[in-house]
């Protein structure tokens, strides 16, 4: 089993910045991706970054060029420096990893965090 743990949320005015953690613990063979959700009330769940083992990035459009993901490898930790956060960027921000565990033969599951809340006042 994995666990995730977020962590790095709050409450900022527009313009600020934040920047969100989240490790990542247990029966963790190898990490194929990591990548960060969020869900506004009322919406839907929405990719905002994504990074490959590989180091490989994709971003929501609507974060490009504000949002910067990366990873620690060695620390199994992806981070999302959000900047010019606007009041839209407002949701709770989930956690996600694709990791590749052994137990006697190996798999491959997908997890998430419980999820910080990320709220940006105008």
């Amino acid at each position: 089993q994995v666990q995730l743990v977020e962590s790095g949320g709050g409450l900022v005015q527009a313009g600020g910045s934040l920047r969100l953690s989240c490790a990542a613990s247990g029966s963790i063979f190898s990490i194929n991706a990591m990548g960060w959700y969020r869900q506004a009330p009322g919406k839907q769940r929405e990719l905002v970054a994504r990074i490959l083992s590989g180091g490989s990035t994709n971003y929501a459009d609507s974060v490009k060029g504000r949002f910067t993901i990366s990873r620690d490898g060695a620390k199994n930790t992806v981070y999302l420096q959000m900047n010019s956060l606007k009041p839209e960027d407002t949701a709770v921000y989930y956690c996600n990893a694709d990791v590749t565990s052994y137990s006697g033969g190996s798999y491959t599951a997908n997890y998430w965090g419980q999820g910080t809340q990320v709220t940006v006042s105008s």
